[in-house]
């Protein structure tokens, strides 16, 4: 699929995987629509990629109607990665046999408001925008990438909430694809191991952590990149005759208990 004159948007699209992937995508032509929350970081990747930054919350429906209608006024909305998240770590249960101690279903809800939910809110506002495009030479109108994780398939201790979520999405893979491929869209979801992101610089030496983290990778001992993952972003994309699945950029690691 061709992006040349589109649009595609990027929820999640001010750092780590979501930033990788928006510029990799506007490398391919696109005018990448960068949709968070971080207003400073994704007002200076949009400078940095000729792109548009539009501020999301993915809970907010309202707000991905606007973000989706306002890509479709850039140009023909094709590509839509969705790589908002958050994640928790918190146990089923507490240790004293109380049920105030269990995990607290507010924090719950809101990992599954955001990785389940928020996805297919975009998913669905977006693929109706993406049916109004004319078909190319294939059929297309479209392609959607979903991200996952590892933890949908190997979940750790204290995961539950995020693994709830991730397997959700893996889940729900091919009926989608089967949904929206009566109009010519293709949907594919990436499932990501330990990739290096922002997130680890809050941890006291961020390096140290990170080389020991990948020592639990199968080979290459480290941790991905952003532009490894996004190359993968781009081919589920691009590549015409991928649809319907869920694939595990990870070097081959699987996750252990903790």
């Amino acid at each position: 699929m061709d992006l040349n004159n589109s649009t595609a948007i990027v929820t999640g699209g001010a750092s780590g995987i979501g930033a990788a992937s928006a510029r990799a995508l506007a490398a391919r032509g696109a005018t990448v629509i960068i949709a968070d929350l971080n207003a400073d970081l994704g007002e200076a990747l949009a400078a940095e990629i000729n792109g548009v930054f539009a501020q999301l919350n993915v809970t907010d429906t309202d707000q991905i109607t606007e973000v989706v209608e306002q890509a479709a006024a850039i140009a023909p909305l094709k590509a839509l990665v969705n790589s908002a998240g958050i994640a928790n770590g918190i146990r089923t249960i507490g240790r004293d046999g109380k049920i105030e101690s269990a995990f607290p279903m507010d924090k719950f809800t809101a990992v599954i408001q955001v990785n389940l939910i928020g996805t297919f809110d975009m998913i669905r506002q977006a693929a109706t925008v993406m049916s109004r495009n004319e078909p190319d030479a294939n059929g297309q109108r479209g392609a959607i990438v979903n991200m996952a994780s590892v933890a949908a398939f190997d979940g750790q201790i204290g995961q539950v909430a995020y693994s709830f979520s991730k397997g959700g999405v893996v889940g729900a893979t091919l009926p989608l694809a089967r949904d929206l491929s009566g109009v010519g869209i293709r949907v594919n979801t990436i499932a990501p191991g330990l990739i290096d992101t922002p997130i680890y610089n809050s941890f006291p030496d961020p390096e140290a952590m990170k080389a020991q983290l990948g020592e639990s990778v199968l080979f290459p001992k480290r941790l991905g990149t952003g532009a490894e993952l996004a190359s993968m972003v781009v081919e589920l994309i691009t590549n015409d005759y991928m649809n319907a699945e869920t694939i595990r950029v990870d070097g081959g690691i699987r996750l252990p208990p903790k």
